[in-house]
């Protein structure tokens, strides 16, 4: 099994979320974090002062599927965040040990 994050942009979200529903992902967990890295932050006004915003906000996903699974989704995820611009966010993809589902006690592939 294995683990995909990825780190998108907000309003990619359900157009990711739809391109992984094609693929036949049953499940993924999104939750909203901040962060930079080649996009760099920008500066704002407000209230007459100048400030630098380093942390942009972004969507950090999670999706565990099987093995033979992942290569499919990492292209989905490509293809529905892709804007061509800096910033669109990056995809790892990790082992996963285990998975339980906590209400039947299923294991790894069963539980996801």
């Amino acid at each position: 099994m294995k683990m995909v994050m990825a780190v998108i942009k907000p309003f990619k979200l359900d157009d990711v979320r739809e391109a992984l529903a094609e693929t036949g992902v049953a499940g993924i967990t999104a939750t909203e974090v901040k962060g930079f890295g080649r996009q760099k932050g920008h500066t704002e006004l407000y209230r007459g002062a100048e400030y630098v915003v380093d942390f942009l906000p972004k969507i950090k996903l999670e999706v565990a599927v099987t093995d033979d699974q992942a290569d499919a989704v990492v292209e989905a995820i490509m293809k529905a965040a892709g804007t061509g611009k800096i910033g669109d966010g990056k995809i790892f993809v990790y082992e996963l040990d285990r998975a339980v589902r906590i209400r039947t006690g299923e294991l790894d592939a069963d539980a996801l």
